[in-house]
């Protein structure tokens, strides 16, 4: 009879600090990419400057592959991640003090581009540390957890602040409303920084050494892994084009619930937005990360890739009709944002898993984050021009575009190779074989 496991902090407590570390995750991460969107709308730029600035601070994730190397050799995973969410608390409080001054623009745009490379940073330490704590039964169990709490922070970024920052606005002059919504991210970066301090469990096993003399030949062997990987060219495919569709999608949907009648938008409020996304949209996403992670476990990636694939992208179907009718209702708008949401929610759990799958062998950390530096790069270039896209051929037009633009990925994904019982929970697995 073999001899059971010890039990070990990290096996028995995942649930004190998986939510509130892919929260922490994302939150920054949404503060810069998708709140500084609205942030920008109330100060009255047009669309194509919205989606062209914010989408340069995809940059930082499609090059962190460059010092990933550094996280995943020097230190612990443990030291990177309360580190850096110290760093990316004082970064958004500088973001508040720089939006009174006459030239806020220049100065916010680069702070959020320094805030950039410090998420990143967080990113590659953080999916480390997940990946050397947990096995991989944890991982495939934990993984509709860590989406979930991951895109609950984006619906906060984009939905519960959005909201706090319209009533602000209603209180406040427009500025002072989004210092004040600033500062209170940066509080809440700083205080999840101290509570993981408490309750991160201590890696196992010590970062990877390697000779002082020769970092270059370090590096070269850590990306001269990767692109030698089988299948190397449909993984990095998958990644650029899974999400095709929605990273045109992301850019503009907000901008389309906010711009008048008029011009071909839904005339809503900016706590209206906020309110769609924070209350029936974070619920919808809750249910389909859960349930993801659930049947990933239950069955692998293999068995339910193709569903997924077809839940994230056939929802945005929803936006044609909106563009289209321009509902008053609110009733239907909130439902059709919550079968996107949930769709969302569920497919995007064959894509973080992918790349869990991808990452297999040396240098795991830094292979995930060549990984999720090509998927920052998916999202960065289609979201740079979405804007002007928009514009060129209206809401309807361009949503259209966007399933169009969602063909690609299906193709792909039936040239991807992937084991059989991948990422089925080692207990599931047993119980067949009993």
């Amino acid at each position: 009879m073999p001899t059971p496991l010890k039990p070990t902090e990290s096996t028995l407590r995942p649930w004190y600090w998986i939510p509130t570390l892919y929260f922490t995750e994302g939150l920054p991460y949404f503060a810069i990419v998708v709140l500084s969107t609205f942030m920008y709308k109330s100060f009255g730029l047009s669309n194509s400057e919205i989606a062209f600035y914010t989408a340069w601070f995809y940059l930082p994730w499609v090059i962190k592959p460059l010092w990933s190397p550094f996280v995943d050799i020097y230190r612990t995973k443990r030291f990177w991640v309360i580190s850096m969410q110290l760093l990316l608390g004082a970064g958004l409080a500088g973001i508040a003090l720089t939006l009174p001054l006459e030239n806020y623009l220049l100065y916010s745009l680069v702070i959020f581009w320094l805030l950039a490379f410090s998420s990143a940073t967080h990113d590659i330490a953080a999916d480390g540390f997940y990946m050397q704590v947990l096995d991989k039964g944890q991982q495939a169990f934990f993984v509709g957890i860590r989406s979930t709490f991951y895109r609950i922070a984006m619906i906060t970024g984009q939905g519960l602040i959005v909201i706090l920052a319209g009533k602000l606005e209603n209180i406040y002059d427009v500025k002072t409303a989004w210092q004040i919504t600033m500062a209170l991210l940066a509080c809440i970066l700083v205080g999840v920084s101290i509570y993981h301090a408490f309750v991160l469990p201590k890696e196992n096993k010590q970062p990877r050494q390697i000779s002082s003399e020769s970092p270059f030949t370090s590096y070269l062997l850590v990306f001269k892994g990767f692109f030698q990987k089988q299948h190397v060219v449909v993984f990095i495919a998958f990644i650029l084009l899974y999400r095709l569709g929605e990273a045109q999608l992301g850019k503009v949907a907000s901008l389309f619930m906010l711009d008048d009648r008029s011009a071909g938008g839904l005339g809503l409020s900016t706590e209206a937005v906020g309110f769609i996304y924070g209350t029936v949209g974070v619920s919808a996403l809750v249910i389909g990360g859960i349930l993801g992670g659930i049947l990933v476990s239950r069955h692998g990636l293999k068995a339910w890739i193709w569903w997924m694939a077809l839940a994230i992208n056939l929802p945005d179907l929803a936006y044609i009709y909106l563009a289209y009718v321009q509902p008053e209702n609110s009733i239907v708008i909130h439902i059709l944002v919550a079968i996107e949401q949930f769709g969302y929610g569920f497919g995007f759990t064959a894509f973080m898993m992918y790349l869990i799958y991808i990452a297999e062998g040396s240098f795991k950390t830094a292979h995930y984050a060549i990984a999720t530096g090509f998927m920052a790069m998916g999202m960065m270039i289609p979201g740079m021009f979405s804007g002007w896209i928009q514009e060129q051929l209206g809401y309807p037009h361009f949503f259209i575009w966007v399933m169009i633009a969602t063909i690609p990925s299906f193709y792909v994904i039936s040239r991807l190779p992937l084991d059989k019982d991948f990422a089925k929970s080692r207990v599931n697995t047993k119980a067949r074989q009993d």
